[in-house]
This record gives structure tokens, C-alpha cells and sequence, in this order.
């Protein structure tokens, strides 16, 4: 199943407003995924796995970089073929 990371910086004293949208967003699409704050170059790291790319393509271009008060956001794919 395809799989991505998402490193997501936030304009100051919004991480947890951001943290709260991320797992709203993915909980309604009942993928497996996680959230998690971190110290360091990002403010937030998610790990969403999906069904297909084009699904995992949606969620990220549709719906998570539309977010408030992101900065700005890398989105990483798993090289399936090194699992």
C-alpha cells in the first residue's frame, strides 16, 4: 500500500492547531496514518498509508496543504520496493 510522509512547518504557535486539522482530515478517511509533533528542523511529521497513489495524491494536494497556518510542507513516498 502505498505510503507517505508528510514534514509540515507551521507558523509560529499553530503547531497544535495544525496537529488537530492533520488527524481531523485523515480520521474521516479512515486510513491507517499517524501525527506526531516533533522538536527539530519540523513541526509536525505524519504518516498516512493509503489504498492507491492517486488516493494518497488527493489527500495531500487536496486536502492537507490546504491547511492554515502551514508554511510549508515536504511530502516524502516510500519506495515501496525497499520494504
Amino acid at each position: 500500500m502505498p505510503t507517505a510522509y508528510f514534514l509540515v512547518n507551521t507558523k509560529m504557535k499553530h503547531e497544535l492547531d495544525v496537529i488537530n486539522k492533520i488527524k481531523s482530515i485523515l480520521s474521516q478517511t479512515q486510513l491507517p496514518h499517524e501525527v506526531q509533533g516533533v522538536f527539530g528542523v519540523y513541526d509536525i511529521v505524519s504518516k498516512i498509508t493509503a489504498t492507491t497513489d492517486e488516493e494518497l495524491r488527493n489527500i495531500v494536494l487536496e486536502k492537507l496543504r490546504k491547511i492554515e497556518h502551514i508554511e510549508s510542507a515536504i511530502t516524502m513516498m516510500v519506495n515501496e520496493g525497499s520494504k
